[in-house]
């Protein structure tokens, strides 16, 4: 189960720094500007051996002073219900201020491990001056400079430690896991209540290890899976329900640990910035999809050609992924939730699908034959074989070839492209390699 890491402070402190060195990235604009970051960044880190997800908490609304410290009051509320361990960022340069005192104030009150951590700190002098920062009543100050990165590695350590065990015995083996996302007032609660609504004796609810993760076991009219939930199905906390990053925080939450992701959209509202940085987050963890658009019944033009336009653009949205289904349904009348189960369960096994070797290799020689990757420097690239590998979270496809350094993505999208058209793999990611033969 996937630990959840948030880094919240006050703007400027140098939190996108952390999080760019953090998660390998450059995803994080950084800027001297206060309050630059505006989107949720999200990003995986790996250290010895353990992941864990990070959350740059960023996004102010910028209007008044007011505004603006309220604003960082509530995301630091949220950081604290939802992630399992919070990094909150001070700057050893301007001290301890009062927004800082505030933050300390509520992060002092949860239960959750916090660890302070002084930012630019670059030489002895500073580290001396860190020692201002005990008065918040957090425990050590732990000094870095996310810039040169000095102190990561002992911060990571620290960050490691804290984290929960992965484990989580009370789920059974083999049961696909259900997370119906999207953001706030789409209808995730709604089409959670149709699913389990009616006899509820055959649903049984278990609490997963990581805060408050609530797993619903569905039995009956031949499914059998978990919905792993992000809207209704827990306590509505106190924080309002129409904050972005809250659906964010609890999106991330939700989707790493199903095996399908039922992403819900707003027929009323089209496609927003805020249900493609959702998809993301599902591409970015290699998760199965359905595309549900939501409250289809308060559409007055249901012809065809609306359907289709609706379709293309949302592909268009979310391309180069476009093999996914996509389902116009109502939870409210229940019209096709049915068909969303289904799809589901469809999409699950795609991802299980096994292609044999000999098979693969009659169907996509010779149309590799045909369309070569294009030669570089006078030199002809050859694929000469191919394969899946076995034991793989999605289907995974290597290809063999005596330059694989020279094949760009666009040919590994077409070798993508030959495998789907081929075989039914709707809903799923796949990986393509290259290797040398």
């Amino acid at each position: 189960m996937a630990n959840l890491v948030a880094i919240v402070g006050r703007p400027n402190v140098g939190k996108s720094t952390l999080f760019n060195r953090l998660t390998k990235t450059r995803q994080a604009i950084v800027s001297d500007t206060a309050g630059t970051t505006r989107d949720r960044q999200y990003g995986k880190c790996d250290w010895n051996g353990r992941e864990f997800s990070v959350v740059d908490t960023g996004g102010w609304v910028v209007n008044s002073d007011d505004i603006f410290e309220e604003e960082i009051r509530k995301q630091v509320i949220i950081a604290t219900e939802e992630a399992d361990v919070v990094l909150f960022m001070v700057d050893v340069q301007t001290g301890v201020t009062d927004l800082d005192e505030d933050v300390a104030q509520i992060l002092r009150r949860t239960k959750l491990p916090v660890v302070l951590v002084v930012n630019k700190v670059d030489n002895n002098n500073q580290h001396f001056m860190a020692a201002e920062f005990y008065k918040l009543g957090l425990g050590d100050p732990i000094c870095i400079s996310s810039v040169s990165g000095s102190g990561t590695g002992d911060l990571l350590d620290i960050v490691v430690s804290k984290l929960k065990s992965e484990s989580n015995e009370l789920l059974e083996d083999g049961i696909p896991r259900f997370a119906v996302v999207g953001r706030p007032n789409v209808g995730k609660s709604s089409l959670i209540n149709a699913f389990i609504g009616e006899n509820r004796n055959i649903v049984t609810e278990i609490a997963g290890t990581t805060r408050d993760s609530i797993y619903t076991r569905y039995d009956k009219f031949g499914f059998d899976f978990y919905l792993v939930d992000t809207a209704g199905i827990r306590r509505k906390n106190k924080v309002s329900e129409d904050l972005e990053f809250y659906s964010v925080m609890r999106s991330i939450r939700a989707i790493e640990n199903s095996d399908v992701c039922i992403l819900m959209l707003d027929a009323t509202r089209g496609i927003e910035a805020q249900d493609i940085n959702i998809f993301q987050i599902i591409q970015k963890n290699n998760k199965s999809l359905v595309v549900v658009v939501n409250k289809w019944d308060l559409v007055d033009d249901k012809s065809p050609d609306v359907i289709k336009t609706f379709e293309e653009a949302i592909r268009n949205r979310m391309a180069p992924f476009t093999d996914f289904p996509i389902i116009f349904a109502s939870a409210l009348t229940k019209q096709r939730i049915f068909k969303v189960l289904e799809t589901a369960k469809e999409v699950y096994l795609n991802r299980k699908m096994k292609i044999g070797t000999t098979k693969l290799n009659e169907v996509l020689l010779p149309l590799i034959e045909a369309y070569p990757p294009p030669s570089i420097k006078g030199k002809y690239i050859k694929i000469k074989y191919c394969s899946q590998l076995p034991n793989t979270q999605i289907p995974s496809f290597v290809f063999y070839a005596n330059l694989p350094q020279y094949i760009k993505e666009t040919y590994r999208r077409f070798l993508e492209n030959k495998i789907r058209e081929n075989w039914t793999l709707t809903g799923c990611p796949i990986n393509i390699f290259i290797r040398h033969k």
